[in-house]
């Protein structure tokens, strides 16, 4: 038998350890519509259970070769967090996802978060998977499932991390980068959003330099905050390069641009033997590019190992199908351009012409 007399004044509860039961049942409650909107042939739309569960066949598939991915956000986090705006990080989140399953010529079929925070905020909660599920919504993928994690005494107050998951699925033979990817093919880029979801160590490194705050005016954007222009969200470029694929545009490979930049990125879906040859000069970098340069003194080949300058997405495509592509691209509401070709290799496997325009 317990002795009442022995027992501490205060007896504790999990919440006492900093964990709040009923702020994560409520987030549940609240994101549930959220992901209620991803439904999609193959998913329902639910959660709850203890796994999520996707049926390949509903979703069209007959011998389908599965692809996986995941990622996070990175740094980008603390400018959210600093200057109170969480809506559009859940959107990187699933972009820097699904744009690594369509590089592979994949559909991506579900994805699933893990959300982790010192104490939960059900509002900044919220805000962060509304973003997770608008995503899901730009790339035609369920919300399948997730995970929210309050660890009291492994963040400061405020702070959260997201990482992300994704599974695509592609039929089997039609997966990039194809067998025939050769010299004298087109290389088509696709516009990005701005920074994306790389670099922002040295972003924050260069704001802090310059003295600016993040509610303070944009100094490269028009009727913007510093932090509101620095946290656009990265592009999801699944719908128009589906299409694409689908409609026979002779597309044999797929570069998405992340960290590493150009020359990290363009020689993983190069065989040996080629290479790239890009024309900088052909480039629109967006404003905020030339700003982190000016104010980070920063050289140019820096800035393409490092940022996407400019590029989201860079395609290679058989030549007589190139300018058709960009047509079509540019219907699709993307901004595209044709800027090198693929050829022998004889020493790097990125090659550039020009300059920047920064």
């Amino acid at each position: 038998m317990t002795d009442e007399k022995n027992l501490p004044s205060i007896r504790l509860s999990y919440k006492h350890a900093g964990v709040d039961i009923d702020a994560g049942n409520a987030l549940v409650d609240a994101i549930k519509p959220a992901v209620r909107s991803t439904r999609r042939p193959g998913a329902d739309g639910q959660i709850g259970g203890f796994g999520g569960l996707f049926d390949l066949r509903a979703a069209g598939f007959e011998d389908p070769v599965l692809v996986a991915a995941n990622d996070g956000v990175g740094t980008k986090l603390k400018i959210a967090v600093e200057a109170g705006m969480h809506g559009t990080v859940g959107i990187d989140l699933v972009a820097m996802c699904v744009n690594d399953i369509i590089v592979q010529g994949a559909e991506p079929l579900f994805f699933l978060d893990y959300f982790a925070t010192g104490n939960l905020d059900v509002a900044q909660g919220t805000a962060i998977v509304e973003g997770i599920a608008e995503g899901c919504r730009q790339a035609g993928c369920a919300l399948l499932g997730g995970e929210t994690a309050e660890m009291p005494g492994m963040y400061a107050s405020g702070d959260y991390d997201l990482a992300g998951f994704a599974v695509g699925a592609a039929e089997r033979g039609t997966l990039l980068p194809r067998p025939d990817l050769a010299e004298g093919d087109s290389l088509v880029a696709i516009a990005s959003s701005g920074l994306h979801s790389n670099g922002f160590s040295l972003v924050r490194k260069i704001v802090e330099r310059s003295g600016l705050a993040w509610t303070d005016p944009c100094p490269f954007a028009d009727d913007l905050t510093l932090g509101e222009a620095m946290l656009t969200p990265t592009r999801i470029y699944v719908e128009p390069l589906l299409a694409a694929l689908r409609a026979g545009y002779a597309i044999k490979a797929l570069a998405h641009i992340t960290g590493g930049g150009f020359q990290e990125n363009i020689p993983r879906v190069l065989p040996e033997g080629l290479a790239a040859r890009v024309d900088l000069g052909a480039l629109t970098p967006p404003p905020v590019f030339g700003w982190l340069a000016t104010q980070g003194g920063m050289e140019e080949l820096e800035m393409l190992r490092t940022f996407n300058c400019g590029v989201g997405m860079l395609v290679a495509v058989a030549p007589e199908h190139a300018l058709a592509l960009v047509d079509m691209l540019e219907g699709a509401g993307e901004s595209a351009t044709l800027v090198g070709v693929i050829e022998a290799r004889t020493d790097a496997a990125v090659v550039f012409d020009g300059q920047l325009n920064l």
